[in-house]
């Protein structure tokens, strides 16, 4: 006889499982985040740090250029929270579209690893007729915040000057966490997306030329929200 294991002892798995991709993109831009991090003057210990307690990506390297710089840590934080504003909106996109019946009980615990990408991998499941499962999510999450971690401790243990002798490889790494972000993007496009896409990707370019580039992030989101609720 054969035993069918119920959707969500198996729903943990298959998270795991659709991290991979995320997982390979995010392996070495933690790597090149550590050995930045070790390169400007952080411990092992602080670099693996700066990865468990914020994890935001690119907002990891903005914290490195302030805290060296010398900024304030209050203007480096609101710097940072500014810039990741925009994760606040992640979650209620995430569960209109998984739909009223969708529990969120155990969200305290998945909600922490919605990044860009796991939002992107996650609501093109669902875009896929997938239903929206907490334990898949859990699974998602913690296999992208495994290799950020490894990712960074690996760095960290090589050394500030692992890439000195990796010149291309160290300038592709800065493109690799976009590309996958935007290959996400692209697997859940709809027609009905390409004007809110078009009008945010403008405004963030605009912001970011005439302001800064957090700045550009911050429009490009409102621009692209007030786009959304008009079209409906």
């Amino acid at each position: 006889m054969t035993r069918i294991c119920p959707p969500s002892l198996t729903a943990f798995p298959d998270g795991l499982t659709a991290s991979l991709p995320i997982a390979m993109g995010y392996f070495p831009i933690a790597f090149s985040f550590g050995v930045a991090a070790t390169r400007a003057g952080f411990s092992a210990g602080e670099a693996f740090a700066l990865s468990l307690i914020i994890y935001a990506g690119a907002s990891q390297f903005l914290a490195l250029a302030l805290l060296t710089s010398g900024a304030p840590v209050l203007i480096s934080a609101f710097t940072l929270i500014a810039m990741n504003l925009r994760h606040v909106l992640y979650g209620p996109a995430l569960m209109r579209a998984a739909g009223n019946e969708a529990s969120t009980r155990r969200a305290w615990i998945w909600a922490f690893g919605l990044t860009d990408e796991v939002f992107g991998q996650a609501l093109g499941a669902l875009a896929r007729g997938q239903p929206f499962s907490e334990p898949y999510m859990f699974g998602l999450g913690l296999g992208a915040y495994a290799s950020w971690l490894a990712g960074t401790a690996a760095g960290a243990i090589a050394g500030g000057g692992a890439l000195d002798g990796w010149p291309a490889v160290n300038a592709g790494l800065g493109f690799m966490l976009p590309a996958l972000f935007l290959a996400l993007l692209l697997s859940i496009l709809t027609r009905a997306a390409v004007p809110v896409i078009a009008v945010a990707g403008l405004a963030t370019v605009a912001g970011t030329l005439a302001i800064s580039a957090t700045s550009g992030i911050l429009l490009g989101m409102v621009a692209g929200a007030i786009t959304g609720v008009l079209r409906r």
